[in-house]
């Protein structure tokens, strides 16, 4: 027997759009976080609201899983409530690997040594 739907569940499954499925999803975890977070520190969205300096009107629209979070109303959120929301990884520009040392000629260890002694001996003046 099929299950019969309501009109709008058969058009998302007639004409939906995966972006807008994954926004919803994304949307309703940060607002599940956001939800544990209160509960955990006991507070109602009007304590939320109050911490962020925000209406209560404009936070519990928030926290209805369908509004378009901005990042900034999302980190507001993260340090009213001192948790991250959304966690990216930085992007490493750089990686430095030690390989080994490399031993030098007597020559190189006292060019080496002499400019060691040389930026030791100059004496820098801080202009104000």
């Amino acid at each position: 027997m099929k299950k019969l739907g309501t009109p709008i569940t058969d058009w998302l499954d007639k004409y939906g759009d995966p972006e807008i499925e994954k926004f919803i999803d994304k949307n309703l975890q940060v607002t599940e976080k956001v939800r544990l977070a209160l509960e955990a520190k006991g507070w109602k969205a009007a304590d939320l609201a109050a911490a962020m300096g925000k209406s209560p009107s404009e936070v519990s629209k928030w926290l209805t899983g369908m509004h378009n979070l901005t990042l900034k109303s999302i980190v507001k959120m993260e340090t009213a409530l001192g948790i991250e929301l959304i966690h990216t990884e930085a992007v490493k520009e750089y990686e430095y690997v030690f390989l080994g040392a490399v031993t030098g000629t007597q020559e190189h260890i006292a060019k080496a040594q002499a400019y060691k002694e040389s930026v030791q001996s100059e004496v820098y003046e801080i202009a104000l």
